[in-house]
């Protein structure tokens, strides 16, 4: 399977790979593989070995991470698996590439709903699926997602693929709560609401609203936090200003939220380092870090998310339980083929 990027701490990504291949098990190390972008993770893994000795060895993929492991087989250097969205916690876990961790520690800081039964997989950070709206062009300051399909909104909404995992999570929540049926219909009006054929990332759509492209777009509350605070690539602060963040079906269900996680893997060959790594993202200053540098939710209780995100307006999320949305994300990609919504709009 093909990687397409690697980072091991300063090492070159050539030496990454070598590094995995060569020696599976390590003194005083964790190999970590990733979906999770090595520069959101970076200040918890810094914070990790400053704190442990333990040096974190990170492989990130961005496809193919269960298919990796599967074929490394026995023989897998991955000890820890970092990873968005519960549908790929799923898939690691029905693949047979985690083992279940009954850990006290962890299980005392991350809430039950947030966490596999059997220990396979833990959630540690929340993040809504909100909708950026325009400052200048967009008045209203709530909406839902069913609206987004009003035909009021022709030609304003952009989104990014609607493949991509962040959009099947919501799609496959629609399902849940209105069913196959009405959710067929909503994909279709808002696949006629699009500005254009969907593209880019989450943060491309704070672009396209800043560029005046449309007014409206879904995104995950993080990016506006990077956005803003984004000192290497200001014209970012640029987009997150232009828009404002609109937290979808607030007055009623709430909004739709995903987290990301970690599971311990199946072969681990450190296991003792991979659990004092998973005990550290899930307890206070893994928690406030992820809060502050991340900008998501942290789950831990009574951890504070950031000021920056707290100025974007309290969030009230779905309930709805994360197995629900997983046992739904066949039936959302599916519609999303269905109704053509990659092609962008038809009428």
């Amino acid at each position: 399977m093909r990687v397409s990027k690697a980072m091991i701490g300063t090492l070159s990504a050539a030496a990454a790979f070598l590094a995995f291949t060569a020696s599976v098990r390590a003194d005083g190390e964790v190999n970590i593989y990733s979906y999770r972008q090595p520069d959101l993770i970076k200040p918890l893994l810094d914070a990790f070995t400053k704190e442990t000795g333990i040096t974190t060895n990170v492989l990130f993929l961005d496809k193919g991470l269960v298919e990796r492991i599967q074929a490394e087989g026995a023989n897998s250097p991955a000890d820890v698996i970092l990873t968005v969205d519960i549908s790929r916690l799923t898939e690691a876990k029905d693949a047979g590439v985690t083992q279940p961790l009954v850990n006290e520690e962890i299980n005392k800081d991350i809430p039950a709903h947030f966490r596999d039964p059997a220990g396979n997989w833990f959630g540690l950070t929340t993040r809504g699926r909100v909708v950026y709206a325009s400052k200048e062009r967009v008045a209203q300051n709530d909406i839902t997602y069913e609206e987004l399909a009003d035909p009021k909104w022709k030609g304003k909404v952009c989104t990014r693929d609607g493949q991509h995992s962040y959009n099947i999570g919501l799609f496959a929540s629609m399902i849940a709560h209105h069913g196959e049926a009405e959710t067929e219909k909503w994909l279709t009006g808002l696949r006629n609401n699009l500005a254009k054929k969907p593209d880019g990332g989450d943060r491309d759509q704070a672009k396209a609203i800043f560029a005046g492209e449309c007014d409206l777009a879904l995104g995950n509350s993080y990016y506006v936090g990077l956005m803003l605070t984004n000192e290497k690539e200001p014209q970012q602060k640029e987009w997150a200003s232009a828009i404002k963040v609109l937290f979808p079906n607030a007055k009623d269900r709430g909004t739709h939220v995903n987290i990301s996680g970690m599971a311990l893997a199946k072969n681990a060959p450190n296991k003792e380092n991979a659990i004092k790594l998973m005990e550290f993202l899930s307890a206070g200053e893994a928690q406030k870090i992820y809060a502050e540098q991340v900008f998501e939710y942290p789950v831990l209780p009574g951890a504070e998310p950031s000021e920056v995100v707290k100025s974007f307006g309290p969030i009230k999320p779905d309930t709805l339980p994360l197995a629900d949305i997983a046992a739904n994300r066949k039936k959302a990609s599916e519609l999303v083929d269905k109704v053509g919504y990659n092609d962008g709009p038809q009428d």
